[in-house]
């Protein structure tokens, strides 16, 4: 077996294989456990008992959390002309449409996520094969498709993310930093779980949430007890 280094050892020591923490002992213990000089990301993945290939049973949906993501997330407004002005004091990064379409057909994607309107989808259908494979397509159930581009724009600023489950079942989305404080992680993961849970797709049969676990950039995953989180 191999030899842990210091920092291995520590957090075998501070965390117990197995264990099912409540979620502020979990939240703590992720900041505890990251031994890493930058500040890096809380994660949670949460397993669903559903199964994603039919239609009836996908789960899809928006969240904004309480204490935002810590991340400065890039936002493209493809709008038309006369929004441009709100959608910059909203805070949106980059804003125009045609020559930014143009910029995308010859593969630039360097944005966290792209906001437009229902009449410029048509525009935007082209650029699928490049979008697609990037999660960056625009979509009307997560808000990034509408006629209200600022207020969309200040929402994904402030902390509003999208998320779906995956082939196998997980959700799996950043909730923060190390760096927030241990309350702020728990209540940011406890709106994502309740969202979550709204969210059970009435096709849905047995145990809807199977596991939880948190983790942050190169740490173990703590694992969450679904019951205990409720408390917070």
């Amino acid at each position: 077996m191999s030899k842990q280094t210091k920092n291995q050892k520590l957090v075998a020591d501070k965390s117990e294989a197995g264990k099912a923490y409540t979620l502020k002992e979990a939240s703590a213990l992720v900041k505890e456990i990251t031994t890493t000089k930058f500040d890096a990301s809380v994660d949670i993945d949460v397993r669903l008992g559903v199964d994603p290939r039919k239609a009836n049973q996908m789960v899809r949906g928006v969240v904004s959390l309480p204490n935002g993501t810590g991340k400065v997330t890039r936002v493209l407004c493809l709008c038309t002309p006369d929004a441009e002005t709100a959608a910059k004091e909203a805070g949106a990064d980059y804003v125009g449409l045609d020559e930014y379409i143009e910029k995308i057909k010859g593969g630039w994607t360097d944005v966290d996520v792209i906001i437009t309107m229902p009449s410029i989808m048509g525009k935007i259908g082209a650029l699928g094969r490049v979008l697609g494979p990037r999660g960056l397509m625009p979509n009307p159930k997560s808000g990034t498709v509408t006629m209200d581009v600022a207020k969309a724009v200040r929402e994904v600023k402030q902390g509003k993310i999208d998320f779906k489950v995956d082939k196998s079942g997980i959700v799996h989305t950043s909730i923060g930093k190390v760096s927030f404080t241990a309350d702020q992680i728990a209540q940011n993961a406890k709106e994502f779980i309740q969202t979550i849970i709204k969210l059970k797709p009435s096709a849905a049969k047995g145990t809807y949430v199977k596991s939880i676990y948190l983790s942050s950039t190169m740490s173990r995953g703590i694992k969450v007890d679904p019951k205990a989180t409720e408390e917070i």
